[in-house]
């Protein structure tokens, strides 16, 4: 395994936790959705996005980088628990929380980002 580094704040690592597994959560077969329709609706209804999910981040220095190795553990911000950023082309649209589904890893939604928050966002 790697050695642990200090932070770049000079604090000590943290002690690595043990890994837990991730319980996995049925997918409600009765999820609503809802589908924009109207006039010039169906040319924007197939344009690709990228969605990303973010867990954490931290803040490193090159030579803290270098000395990654193997087995290392790279602490983040975020608390364990707390709610993941679910992104669309780089714009917060919801959050949620990690689940299991089929031996993957899947995002269960827990909050959608409202139209007057996303436009209060741009200003």
């Amino acid at each position: 395994m790697g050695e642990a580094h200090p932070k770049p704040d000079g604090q000590p690592p943290a002690t690595p936790e043990k890994k837990r597994p991730v319980s996995a959560a049925p997918v409600p077969e009765n999820v609503s959705h809802v589908v924009p329709t109207g006039p010039g609706m169906e040319f924007i209804l197939d344009i690709p996005l990228e969605i990303t999910v973010e867990l954490g981040r931290t803040h490193m220095v090159i030579n803290d980088l270098l000395k990654l190795g193997q087995g290392a553990v790279i602490e983040l911000g975020k608390m364990a628990g707390e709610t993941l950023e679910i992104r669309a082309n780089q714009k917060l649209i919801a959050k949620g929380e990690v689940v299991e589904i089929n031996e993957k890893y899947g995002v269960r939604l827990t909050e959608i980002v409202s139209h007057a928050e996303r436009v209060e966002k741009l200003k």
